[in-house]
C-alpha cells in the first residue's frame, strides 16, 4: 500500500486524459460579465447553462448597489456572523427577504451551500430522520452526511413518487422528522410534488423544508417560488434560497418561524465557523429583492423563452423529460463518450451548455442541461435551436442525417489513443460516483 497521501492525486488523469481528447467541458474561463452572450478564451458563445434567470447580475441599479456599499463598507467582514462579521447590511436584508417570503425571520449565510450543510446538521440529531428525494442536490445530500456523523439517520424515496415517501414515512412514524426536497430540480427542470408532500408530512407529523435555489424569482406569481405557486406558503415549514441565482450574487437564506431560526442561528456550524459574508454581495442581493418586486416583466418574459424554448425542442424531436421551468434537459443518452461529444459539439457551432452525467442522472440517460434568461433575444434563441437541430441531426436524436452508430468524436491520432480513451471514461464513472457521492438506500 502507498503511504503518500498525495498518491491519489498522481493517480488522477480522467480530466487530463479529456483536455487530450478536446472534450473536457468544465472549468471554461469566461472572460466577460454573465449575460446571454460571453467570450471564452477568444471564441464568442451564447450562454444557455447560466442560472441568472432574471438577468440580474448585469442590472445597472445592483452594480451601483454593490459598488456603493464598498466605499461604506469596505471589502470584507474578516470574520464570522457570531462574533465580529455581522453588519447591519446583513440584518436588513434578512428582515427584507423574511417579510418577501412571507415569513417571520430569516438568517443569511454565506453561500447556499452552507445553507443546506448547517441546517440539517443544526435540526436533524441523533434519533431523528432527515427524508429526501432521490434527485435533491448535492448540498443537501452533504448536509445529511454531516447528520448523520451526529447520529442522525438518513432516509430518500424515489423522485417525485408519493407513494414512495409515504412508504419512508411509515418506516419512520413514530420518529421525528424532517423532509427536505428541491423546489424546482436542477438537472430535469421538473417541480417537487409539494401538495402531496405536504399533505403527508401532517398525516406522518414530519416537517417540511423546501430548497428553492432555482425557483426563487421564477414559480408563482411575485417570484416567492413554490410555496406561492401552489398557495402553500403558510403550510411550509422552512424555506431555503440561494443568492447566486435569481438573486445575482452570492449567499443563502433560511426563512421559517422565529424560533426555529433562532435556533439555527444558534447552531448550524456552517454559519458560526465561516466569514460574513462580504457588504457588497449583501447590497446586491437587498437591491435584487427590490427589482424582482419593481419588474414583474422580466419574469413575464421569461416565462415567455421558457414556453418557446420547450414547444421548438418538442416539435423538433428532442426529449425533453418532465421540464416545466426554464431548466430544459436534453436527452442524448448513449453513454459518456456521446454526451461529451455532442457537448463538444454544440460548443464548437458557438454554444454554451452544460453535460449532466452519472449519478447525477440515471445511466443511459445522460444529458445536456439548458437553461434560459430573460435578457435572452430571439435572435440569440433561434441560434441555439438551429444549433441544437443542427447537432441533434448529425448524432440521430432527431430526425435527419446522422453520424454512423458509435462514432461520436475524432480521437488523437496517437499509439495510445484508444487506450486512454476507454480508460478515461471508465475513470470518469468511478470518479464522478465519488464527487457526487449518491448512495443507494
Amino acid at each position: 500500500m502507498d503511504t503518500d497521501i498525495f498518491a491519489k492525486c498522481y493517480r488522477f488523469t480522467d480530466a487530463k486524459q479529456a483536455q487530450m481528447l478536446g472534450i473536457y467541458p468544465y472549468f471554461k474561463p469566461i472572460e466577460t460579465a454573465q449575460t446571454s452572450e460571453v467570450i471564452i478564451n477568444g471564441e464568442r458563445k451564447i450562454v444557455c447553462c447560466s442560472n441568472n434567470y432574471l438577468g440580474l447580475t448585469v442590472h445597472p441599479k445592483i452594480k451601483q448597489a454593490a459598488i456603493k456599499a464598498i466605499k461604506k463598507y469596505g471589502t470584507s467582514c474578516t470574520g464570522s456572523r457570531f462574533l465580529s462579521g455581522s453588519l447591519n447590511l446583513h440584518e436588513e436584508v434578512e428582515e427584507k427577504f423574511a417579510r418577501f417570503i412571507e415569513k417571520e425571520k430569516s438568517i443569511l449565510f454565506t453561500t447556499g451551500h452552507h445553507v443546506n450543510l448547517g441546517v440539517i446538521q443544526a435540526l436533524v440529531g441523533r434519533g431523528e430522520i432527515v427524508i429526501t428525494d432521490k434527485l435533491d442536490h448535492a448540498s443537501i445530500i452533504d448536509g445529511c452526511m454531516i447528520a448523520e456523523y451526529f447520529g442522525a439517520e438518513m432516509a430518500r424515496f424515489r423522485h417525485n413518487n408519493m407513494e414512495d415517501l409515504e412508504r419512508v414515512l411509515q418506516k419512520y412514524e413514530d420518529k421525528p422528522k424532517l423532509i427536505v426536497v428541491d423546489g424546482v430540480f436542477s438537472m430535469e427542470g421538473d417541480i417537487c410534488n409539494l401538495p402531496q408532500i405536504i399533505s403527508l408530512a401532517k398525516k406522518y407529523n414530519a416537517r417540511v423544508m423546501v430548497d428553492d435555489a432555482h425557483a426563487l424569482g421564477v414559480l408563482g406569481e411575485n417570484g416567492r417560488g413554490t410555496a406561492e405557486y401552489f398557495g402553500l406558503e403558510e403550510e411550509t415549514d422552512l424555506v431555503m434560497v440561494t443568492a447566486s441565482k435569481s438573486l445575482a450574487s452570492i449567499g443563502g437564506f433560511i426563512a421559517g418561524k422565529e424560533e426555529v431560526i433562532h435556533y439555527i442561528k444558534h447552531h448550524a456550524r456552517s454559519l458560526i465557523f465561516t466569514a460574513a459574508l462580504p457588504p457588497a454581495q449583501v447590497a446586491a442581493i437587498s437591491t435584487a429583492l427590490d427589482v424582482i418586486k419593481e419588474e414583474p416583466e422580466r419574469r413575464k418574459r421569461l416565462w415567455e423563452i421558457t414556453n418557446m424554448m420547450l414547444k421548438k425542442f418538442k416539435e423538433l424531436g428532442f426529449n425533453t423529460r418532465n421540464a416545466q421551468t426554464p431548466i430544459i434537459p436534453i436527452l442524448v443518452g448513449g453513454g459518456l463518450k456521446k454526451v461529451f461529444s455532442f457537448w463538444r459539439a454544440l460548443y464548437d457551432e458557438g454554444v454554451f451548455a452544460s453535460p449532466v452525467l452519472p449519478p447525477a442522472v440515471p445511466e443511459g440517460e445522460e444529458l445536456i442541461r439548458t437553461s434560459y434568461m430573460t435578457i435572452h433575444t430571439d435572435e440569440q434563441l433561434e441560434f441555439v435551436l438551429d444549433k441544437f437541430a443542427k447537432v441533434g441531426r448529425k448524432f440521430g436524436l432527431i430526425s435527419g442525417s446522422g453520424l454512423p452508430k458509435g462514432k461520436v468524436v475524432k480521437i488523437p491520432k496517437r499509439k495510445i489513443a484508444k487506450q486512454f480513451t476507454k480508460k478515461f471514461f471508465y475513470g470518469t464513472k468511478r470518479w464522478m460516483k465519488k464527487l457526487f457521492l449518491v448512495k443507494n438506500r
